[in-house]
């Protein structure tokens, strides 16, 4: 299953972090819609992440609720029918969530960094360290707080839990 170490972070100052950001990554960046549709799963995550009325990912993952740099294992299948897939899938499971955001996409090196602006939250920073066959999680925090330091992301940013629980957390 493929692996990353992942933080994600509240964002004071937009501005000042997409600067940061352009001057450590080596692409980027790129604007994403995405609409992600959370189902009842008891063995991890899953939700369907659409892009359009014809592009979307099936995506299951588990990872632990924590504001430290922690492994993420996922899944993701691309799907050409998203609208359809989601009803079925209401059906089938139930629908516990829905997020909608506006993603701003950066690469540095093997680093994703994700700059979104989540309806109803606000702005937040996350960090996808993608882990390669033979790499340690270890690694993957090593590189995490190494690009947190070059961000100027201190830990008192860092958010333990998913949108979708932060969302039910607003209700």
């Amino acid at each position: 299953m493929p692996r990353n170490v992942e933080i994600k972070a509240r964002i004071h100052d937009l501005a000042q972090l997409y600067t940061r950001v352009q001057s450590v990554a080596d692409g980027g960046p790129m604007e994403i819609q995405q609409d992600d549709t959370f189902f009842e799963c008891h063995n991890g995550r899953l939700k369907l992440r659409t892009f359009s009325e014809s592009q979307g990912e099936l995506i299951f993952y588990k990872r632990d609720d924590s504001p430290d740099p922690k492994e993420s294992q996922y899944v993701i299948t691309p799907i050409s029918t998203p609208y359809e897939l989601r009803e079925l899938l209401v059906l089938a499971l139930g629908e516990c969530g829905r997020v909608r955001k506006k993603r701003t996409l950066f690469l540095a090196g093997k680093t994703r960094i994700h700059l979104d602006e989540v309806e109803g939250l606000g702005h937040f920073m996350e960090l996808e360290v993608v882990l390669s066959g033979g790499e340690t999680v270890a690694q993957g925090i090593e590189t995490a707080h190494r690009v947190m330091r070059q961000l100027g992301v201190s830990d008192q940013d860092l958010v333990d839990r998913a949108y979708v629980d932060l969302l039910k957390a607003t209700r």
